[in-house]
């Protein structure tokens, strides 16, 4: 195993994650005090590897089609059109 690779992809993820709707989410599902922490944890943790094993899956599909570069600088640019949209929308209110 390319112990690198998995902390990059390890720190990248996690940091990524950190404070999104997906976590936000779960803080809701854990603050109803009925509900049983271990199971939340679980169902959480499946969805996260389930939405990380299509990005794989999407990601291998797309790197037998398209040039990586070509795909990075798509991505890139979405997430800059994603930021401006979102510093826009800031300004004017």
């Amino acid at each position: 195993m390319d112990v690198k690779v998995f902390l990059t992809v390890f720190a990248t993820v996690f940091l990524a994650e950190l404070g999104d709707k997906t976590q936000l989410a779960t803080v809701l599902f854990a603050a109803e005090r009925r509900l049983n922490p271990w199971l939340l944890f679980a169902a959480a943790s499946l969805a996260l590897m389930c939405a990380s094993a299509m990005g794989v899956l999407a990601g291998g599909f797309i790197a037998k089609h398209i040039d990586v570069r070509i795909v990075s600088i798509i991505a890139g640019v979405g997430f800059m059109a994603i930021g401006a949209w979102t510093l826009f929308a800031a300004l004017r209110s």
